[in-house]
């Protein structure tokens, strides 16, 4: 049973907080994140749930440069990768700032801290998130997709690295997902929420191996099914 510490890169992110309530018992929490005076609500979550300490510590994402020195301070046995951020795709279309903001964050700054976690950690579980956005860019939001089918291709091949080895990658694949970062859009087929989220990423941290994760599990169904849409017909789909 995994005891050391869990590092929480995204500490206000839901799914996060959700799968580290399911893991925290008698553990130490490290929470990350750009603004550790809003994670108040996060730590007595924690506290609640079990979690021996909860700190918090202040986590740029895209400052590559502090990744090592604050996962090597952390020195976690389970990592959860969990930042992020949505983007507005019309203003990607228009302001290139934007485009990158969404790329330096979603992919650049993700591929960085998989880095540092694969090469510190002797042992123990890093928890990666992916999209179904990523398995086939949709016109409504082509730029958050792109940087997560770059990242779900740098977790395979981040897999196959790590396989032999007594640290774990667990590359979850949700479809849309209710929650702070998509309130107020219309939720998506096979919608689900971060208890769920969490819920499939745990469970398959019970099993031997890393793996990836489809959630719910008949998305995967779904994605083939994308592959084989027309694109006259694709490029008219909504988000």
């Amino acid at each position: 049973m995994n005891s050391g510490p869990i590092l929480v890169l995204g500490g206000t992110s839901d799914i996060g907080i959700e799968i580290a309530q399911r893991l925290c018992a008698g553990r130490d929490v490290v929470l990350a994140a750009r603004r550790p005076e809003a994670l108040e609500d996060n730590i007595a979550l924690l506290r609640a749930a079990g979690a021996k300490e909860v700190r918090t510590v202040a986590f740029e994402a895209t400052d590559t440069d502090s990744h090592r020195g604050l996962i090597t301070a952390a020195q976690p046995t389970t990592a959860i990768v969990c930042f992020g951020i949505l983007g507005d795709q019309q203003r990607a279309e228009l302001d290139e700032h934007h485009a990158v903001e969404i790329a330096a964050v979603d992919y650049l700054a993700q591929v960085s801290v998989l880095t540092v976690l694969a090469d510190e950690m002797t042992s123990g579980d890093i928890i990666a998130f992916s999209s179904i956005a990523g398995w086939r860019a949709r016109r409504a939001n082509y730029v958050y997709g792109s940087t997560k089918a770059g990242l779900d291709a740098f977790c395979q091949g981040l897999t196959d690295r790590l396989h032999g080895t007594p640290v774990r990658l667990i590359t979850a694949r949700p479809g849309f997902v209710i929650g702070s970062m998509t309130e107020g859009m219309k939720p998506a087929i096979m919608s689900v929420t971060p208890d769920v989220v969490a819920k499939h990423v745990v469970d398959a941290m019970e099993k031997k191996g890393s793996r990836t994760v489809w959630i719910p599990r008949p998305l995967q169904l779904l994605a083939w099914i994308m592959n084989v849409v027309p694109r006259p017909i694709w490029r008219r789909m909504p988000r």
